[in-house]
């Protein structure tokens, strides 16, 4: 019983140490990760242009009706290619599962690029 849970520890304090090893590598301030890319916020996608964002190399997700482009933390995310099931759709239940800290409910604003087109 002890052996899954310790697998889950480990991968979450790994995944946080990557996370905050490349931000402070690359010099990016928390805010500054998404805000390259997209004017923060002010976007809204449908459904349609989110699904085209579907793999490896261009891997969006909505959570809670907002669009995150997790693109550049596919290679890092502790739970490997789990993040890309739902590539390009919506993946609120995945996130809010029990395999993650409250760490990574931080983390996500820092890919946080607009919202979904209700």
């Amino acid at each position: 019983m002890w052996i899954p849970v310790l697998a889950v520890l480990v991968s979450i304090l790994l995944g946080t140490f990557i996370l905050v090893s490349r931000d402070s590598k690359s010099g990016r301030r928390k805010d500054d990760h998404s805000i390259a890319k997209h004017d923060k916020g002010s976007n809204v996608y449908s459904k349609a242009e989110i699904s085209l964002h579907n793999k490896r190399t261009d891997c969006w997700i909505i959570i809670k009706d907002k669009v995150y482009d997790v693109t550049s933390y596919v290679e890092e995310h502790p739970g490997g290619d789990a993040i890309l099931a739902h590539a390009g759709d919506d993946s609120t239940e995945g996130f809010y599962g029990p395999q993650h800290a409250t760490r990574v409910f931080d983390m996500i604003d820092d890919f946080y690029i607009g919202n979904l087109e209700l």
